[in-house]
């Protein structure tokens, strides 16, 4: 916790002073990440420091990041058409660089790489929509079955994937603001120093982060909230265990399976945040939790589990697979940024751009690099982008699950030799893309393939 500690003030003091990382928007933590990756890669080793503890850190915080989310209270002020939309346009990156990864995969094992695992294309989506803690957590789950550095190549396609967030979300303004899908006035935002440095000026007006709900004499608000998600997370563990003993009785098969729930135990530790959540309100206790400090411990984890993502990445274990992962890299982050305005030009009545760039930036990276997109239009989130997208996140959690628990289907392919286990995971992934398409159809109606041939849907002119 020191030495990223460390990295994240030294990256913060890089953004305050260097415009390269101004201009391009890079977040405190991939810089830190990378800091630290040089360190464990090189420095560390002679020091007898080893890279395991970030891992494990980047395992718990993940849970924690989605319990602490979990807990928060929602009361939707959006429409629920464009809420679900922006569930639809993030669900089909899911898709398509799941189907695109697979392709490639196949095609790899088929020339190039005969031995490359079968599994090997769905940690594109892996890190790049759902980010370094699934990419991890999944990909470590994968060693146990011959997928050596598995968790490490993981976190380099979420590390790659940050990049693509960075760098072409930039891009996307620049381009948008040339090809009029924006106006001038919407960057606005970008001349506040704040957003720029990444700390707000002094003497400027600073917004509350946080509210009181105990009297800080008997405990901490700050405790009472963080005491929660951790009694949230002794829960999921204790519950883990108890399916990791019912299911011991079914033997290996039981066994294995049970290697895979631990890990997605992120998505057990919602499930579990949210009955927690019912049975306070159910007790009319609730008002002890608070948006703002749940929000604050949420963000805490994933700056310090994005650190400690990119600084697990061995460079030996990424030296054996480094053109597979810039062949899925670049045709990944290529797809993304040119589907996703594509879409979201079609799909959205309003706020085109903005939706655009948090989607993109999500689908890329994680829910903060898209936040931090979306603040150089509308540093102050007036438009209802943001808030429909957090929403919208439980729409996306429930309708991502089923293709999370198909995710191991190419693992049982190595495993027993079987091809079609792949060719299961291929079709899984090509009726989730055809599903999205068809609500994609029904909601954005005519304009569904309106101009195909363009890649932004011009909106009219109040829009």
């Amino acid at each position: 916790m020191g030495i990223i500690g460390v990295a994240l003030l030294l990256a913060t003091f890089i953004r305050v002073k260097v415009r390269f990382f101004q201009r391009f928007l890079i977040p405190n933590a991939i810089t830190a990440g990378f800091i630290i990756l040089f360190f464990y890669n090189f420095a560390a080793p002679k020091l007898g420091i080893s890279q395991v503890e970030l891992g494990a850190m980047v395992y718990h915080l993940l849970s924690i990041s989605f319990i602490s989310m979990t807990l928060r209270r929602t009361q939707s002020r959006g429409k629920r058409n464009s809420i679900f939309s922006m569930s639809v346009s993030v669900l089909s990156q899911y898709a398509l660089q799941a189907l695109l990864g697979l392709v490639i995969t196949i095609v790899l094992i088929s020339t190039l790489f005969p031995d490359l695992f079968p599994a090997f294309g769905f940690l594109l989506p892996l890190g790049f929509v759902l980010g370094p803690g699934q990419a991890y957590a999944i990909g470590s789950g994968w060693e146990g079955f011959g997928f050596a550095g598995a968790g490490s190549v993981g976190l380099t396609f979420a590390a790659v994937g940050f990049l693509w967030a960075c760098f072409g979300g930039v891009f996307l303004i620049n381009h948008g603001i040339k090809r009029g899908w924006m106006t001038r006035e919407q960057l606005k935002g970008l001349d506040f120093k704040g957003v720029k440095t990444g700390i707000f000026p002094r003497d400027s007006e600073l917004s509350d982060g946080s509210k009181l709900t105990t009297e800080t004499e008997a405990i901490d608000s700050m405790t009472m909230n963080v005491i929660m998600v951790m009694v949230v997370y002794i829960c999921t563990y204790l519950l883990l265990k108890l399916m990791t003993y019912l299911l011991s009785f079914a033997g290996s098969l039981g066994d294995e399976l049970a290697v895979n729930l631990w890990g997605i135990s992120f998505i057990f530790a919602a499930l579990m945040a949210m009955i927690f959540r019912g049975f306070l309100k159910g007790m009319k206790v609730d008002h002890v939790l608070d948006n703002g400090s749940l929000t604050r411990i949420s963000g805490t984890s994933i700056d310090i589990m994005v650190t400690a993502a990119i600084g697990a990445i061995s460079l030996v274990i990424i030296s054996q697979y480094w053109l597979p992962i810039v062949i899925l890299c670049a045709v990944g982050g290529f797809v993304t940024i040119v589907t996703v305005p594509w879409i979201c030009s079609r799909l959205f009545k309003d706020h085109k751009f903005h939706r655009t760039l948090i989607v993109y930036g999500a689908s890329t990276g994680t829910m903060p690099t898209g936040l931090a997109l979306l603040r150089v239009i509308d540093p102050e989130f007036v438009t209802p982008a943001a808030s429909d997208y957090m929403f919208s996140c439980g729409y996306t959690f429930v309708m991502a699950i089923p293709f999370i628990l198909a995710i191991n289907l190419p693992v049982y392919a190595r495993t027993t030799g079987n091809m079609l286990y792949f060719w299961a995971a291929v079709g899984v992934s090509a009726v989730y893309l055809i599903v999205v398409l068809i609500l994609y159809m029904i909601l954005s109606r005519k304009k569904a393939i309106a101009r195909p041939s363009r890649i932004w849907l011009r909106p009219s002119k109040r829009q």
